[in-house]
């Protein structure tokens, strides 16, 4: 049994993978790395705090 979270990357990332986060779930976090640089260590959030970041982030129009 593998212990390697399953990643999943942005829908928006382009296909030159500029400019990307990947997200991993388990039961109490949200794990978050940047796509380019998989060696380091990604942080983790709260279900409910990624959630309010989605929420706000959807909400908020782009500069």
């Amino acid at each position: 049994m593998s212990t390697e979270p399953t990643w999943y990357k942005s829908s928006y990332s382009g296909s030159g993978g500029d400019n990307c986060i990947e997200i991993a779930l388990s039961p109490g976090a949200v794990h978050v790395r940047d796509s380019k640089d998989t060696a380091r260590t990604p942080f983790a959030v709260s279900p409910t705090a990624w959630s309010r970041f989605t929420a706000y982030a959807s909400a908020t129009p782009a500069p």
